[in-house]
């Protein structure tokens, strides 16, 4: 018994590293989803703002938006790990982490199917469960094919969507190319009403008129399915939108953003939901 309670003792060490960390902070409302989609959702000891998916995530202790993380607020959850999607900071913040001895890992962004397979990857790789990533991207794989197969069965012509990011004080924000606006628009199987330029940019009167929109599409801010911020009827009340054929249809898909833009272990269903809201409006 003693001779079996030494071994166990001089293992312990191995062990904890092949079962990967106990407390881990997850930074990146995608991430967080694929640790709980892992099964490892018992490791984690905080998150930030922008994880609100699944509801179970908001009991953990928020440390702050990705953007704008406080060391103070990271360390006050005594991490062993901080998984950061790319794009966390500020870099100072992460720079005194690093200095503290804090063990970081970032995952990889993308806004297609296969940066999804990578974030899932390097998230089960660096809490020590790889076999259950192989899992889940199997899993996901299967049903991003089925999603994709719908889209390709669509026997309608591509609706023309106009995706809004914001509206405050009537002033438009639309996504034109290299965003995962337009991503998700072109994997579900439509097209992106804005051309001629990339990332997102205020949009006038005009290039709202030439963009002529068969479809709106606006996110709420929230996974709890409430509406936040902007109503339809503040959207169809815009005058450049009202004039379009999706203000004049009243042809408005509002759908929660981290689902919509997440690209997280949901997108094959987001690709799913938005394709039939899309293609259900455009009629």
């Amino acid at each position: 018994m003693i001779r079996a309670g030494l071994i166990a003792l001089l293992l312990w060490p191995a062990l904890a590293r092949a079962e990967g960390p106990g407390r881990v902070l997850s930074v990146g409302g995608g991430v967080t989803e694929i640790v709980y989609a892992l099964g490892e959702e018992a490791r984690l000891v905080g998150r930030d703002t922008t994880s609100t998916f699944p509801p179970a995530a908001a009991a953990l202790p928020d440390v702050g938006y990705m953007r704008q993380l406080s060391p103070e607020g990271m360390l006050s959850v005594a991490p062993d790990l901080i998984l950061l999607s790319a794009g966390a900071g500020p870099a100072e913040t992460l720079e005194t982490l690093g200095a503290a001895g804090v063990a970081m890992v970032t995952i990889p962004e993308g806004i297609t199917p296969q940066a999804v397979t990578e974030k899932v990857a390097a998230v089960a790789a660096a809490l020590g469960v790889s076999e259950k990533g192989a899992e889940l991207n199997a899993r996901l794989a299967a049903e991003m094919a089925a999603a994709q197969a719908a889209v390709a069965a669509e026997p309608g012509p591509a609706p023309k969507v106009l995706f809004i990011l914001g509206n405050s004080g009537g002033r438009l924000t639309g996504a034109g190319a290299g965003t995962a606006a337009q991503a998700m628009i072109d994997l579900a199987g439509g097209e992106n009403a804005i051309t001629g330029f990339s990332g997102y940019k205020a949009l006038t009167d005009e290039a709202i008129a030439a963009a002529a929109p068969d479809v709106l599409l606006v996110m709420d801010r929230g996974d709890g399915g409430a509406s936040e911020g902007a109503t339809e009827a503040d959207y169809l009340a815009h005058p450049a939108l009202a004039a379009t054929p999706a203000g004049r249809a009243g042809a408005i898909v509002r759908m929660p953003g981290m689902f919509l833009l997440g690209f997280g272990p949901r997108t094959p269903e987001a690709i799913t939901a938005l394709h039939r809201a899309l293609f259900a409006k455009a009629r």
